[in-house]
């Protein structure tokens, strides 16, 4: 049974607001909306409420985003949150991530991009939350995430930091679209150029890694994120001895 999210929106652009309202809901998300940031701190810090996602303006009425932000950070030290700004400046970014946001992004952005980044962000949340030890089966490949470990058709593969939390967030979007600037934050901590680059490097490495099984491609989606696609495995029917 899937478990409806609950996200907290604070936006103070009325049109904006129930734009975002509508969408979200229209994609199965229970959406709270409020237009200023002293209305969603108290109705986050309301114990009728329960909270799995905050989608945060940076400049509002009464507190602005980042206010609301710290004020948030002190009474949940791990409830998800990202930031939603006209303010694209590297300095406003770096404050937002400071202040503990899991994402930062700029307007005008498109929808799906807001989707593709708030599915990353509560996927990630769901993983750290199970914390399970469990082995996971990439297709014929068998993969143990707390361990960074690859089981090959050559042997076992310890995989490296990078690699592995690379794959994992692949692995968690399986034959969906991993955003690539939300995998470059998580995994790089910034999505700037030279990262970009190492993570092309991690890409064709991984691609590399999963040869063993042709049902398993990792499709490049050009300028916005990568696909693990993995193939149903197909049997052959085998023919069974009549009796006579």
């Amino acid at each position: 049974m899937t478990v409806i999210k609950n996200i907290l929106l604070a936006e103070d652009d009325e049109n904006l607001g129930k734009l975002l309202t509508t969408f979200l809901r229209a994609k199965g998300f229970e959406v709270e909306l409020t237009k200023n940031g002293k209305s969603a701190y108290e109705l986050f810090n309301n114990p009728k409420h329960s909270f799995d996602l905050l989608i945060l303006d940076v400049m509002m009425p009464e507190m602005d985003g980042f206010k609301l932000g710290e004020e948030i950070r002190l009474l949940d030290k791990d409830i998800p949150f990202l930031f939603l700004s006209a303010k694209s400046m590297k300095e406003d970014k770096l404050r937002g991530f400071s202040v503990g946001a899991d994402d930062y992004i700029t307007k005008p952005f498109s929808m799906e991009e807001l989707l593709a980044r708030v599915n990353v962000i509560l996927k990630r949340i769901e993983a750290k939350e199970t914390n399970v030890q469990e082995k996971l089966h990439v297709g014929k490949i068998e993969y143990e995430p707390e361990l960074s470990l690859l089981h090959l058709d050559e042997g076992i593969k310890k995989l490296t930091t990078k690699e592995n939390m690379l794959l994992r967030l692949l692995v968690q979007n399986q034959n969906e679209l991993l955003d690539r600037q939300a995998a470059l934050r998580a995994v790089w901590g910034d999505d700037n150029y030279f990262n970009g680059r190492s993570m092309d490097v991690y890409i064709a490495k991984l691609r590399k890694l999963l040869k063993d099984d042709a049902n398993i491609e990792i499709m490049n989606v050009h300028g916005i994120g990568f696909k693990l696609l993995v193939k149903p495995v197909s049997y052959t029917h085998l023919t069974l001895p009549t009796k006579a």
